[in-house]
């Protein structure tokens, strides 16, 4: 009979939400979403067959059980993580221009560590822009690589997840949800999500104004959390501010958007090639989400 294993992606979301006390938090430093946080800590005790933790109120307690497996945990992924960076110890070193919307850019903060770590001798410069900007840049060889929202007029680049599109309202405030709807929106050209927003809208017969515009969500969140206007965002940049409107709302569902991962037409070089195979594989286990 085949010996079973843990899964170490497993214990890593254990350890996260150990560290961090709730399963947003873990969320976030992982760059899953929330359910996938809650469906590994399920998964890992089904096959423990014990409970690892226990919800109290938002936040989360380790159980005794729990525990005894996070020393366990954190040493099995601390020889993993010395394995891995023994293999690929090859030396790399050159010069890296990535770019990114600045909304996305959190979920690289793991990929950005670990790739440092990997290869120190790499000169990593990141540069945030819209999409669409990002795009141009790198077909004009200024970028080696970007990540970005796959846009209706510049598609291509390799696709490494679907994200589900959300309308959002403050935590604790939100404006009324009749006509006409009140939004805080991209500014014009500076991603999908404007134009998503309007389509869905204009196809269920709702009229908008527009209350608020902003080339990042860090310029629209404000005026969204003081119950101001609606936003549309992926379910990963859902703040701890912000909450999720579902079918209730009268609101019309949203499509999902793709993430792709555009490379300069040159050859690419050994590092740009090393950062899309980390940033594949840290982005590709929220594709089924």
């Amino acid at each position: 009979m085949r010996a079973p294993t843990l899964d170490l992606s497993l214990l890593r979301t254990l350890v996260a939400v150990a560290d961090t006390g709730s399963v947003t938090a873990a969320a976030r430093r992982l760059a899953y979403t929330q359910s996938t946080v809650s469906m590994q800590l399920s998964r890992l005790e089904a096959a423990l067959g014990v409970a690892l933790h226990e919800r109290q109120g938002r936040r989360i307690r380790i159980t005794a059980e729990g525990e005894r497996l996070l020393g366990h945990a954190r040493r099995l992924l601390a020889l993993n993580d010395e394995a891995l960076a023994d293999m690929r110890a090859r030396r790399v070193t050159g010069e890296l221009n990535l770019g990114i919307p600045e909304d996305y850019a959190p979920l690289l903060t793991a990929v950005f560590s670990w790739f440092h770590q990997l290869y120190p001798d790499v000169g990593l410069q990141v540069t945030c822009g819209t999409s669409t900007d990002l795009v141009e840049r790198v077909r004009a060889d200024e970028l080696d690589l970007a990540l970005v929202t796959r846009q209706r007029r510049s598609p291509g680049g390799e696709v490494i997840r679907r994200e589900p599109l959300a309308w959002a309202v403050g935590l604790e405030r939100q404006p009324p949800l009749s006509d006409p709807l009140p939004l805080a929106l991209y500014a014009p050209g500076a991603d999908l999500f404007r134009e998503v927003a309007e389509d869905a809208l204009a196809a269920a017969g709702r009229t908008w104004r527009v209350a608020y515009t902003s080339q990042s969500m860090a310029g629209l969140a404000p005026v969204v959390q003081a119950g101001l206007a609606i936003v549309v965002v992926t379910r990963s940049m859902l703040g701890p501010q912000l909450r999720a409107l579902d079918e209730s709302s009268g609101l019309p569902a949203l499509p999902a958007v793709e993430l792709a991962l555009h490379r300069a037409a040159r050859r690419p070089t050994e590092p740009a090639r090393r950062l899309a195979e980390l940033i594949r594989e840290a982005l590709a286990p929220m594709a089924a989400d």
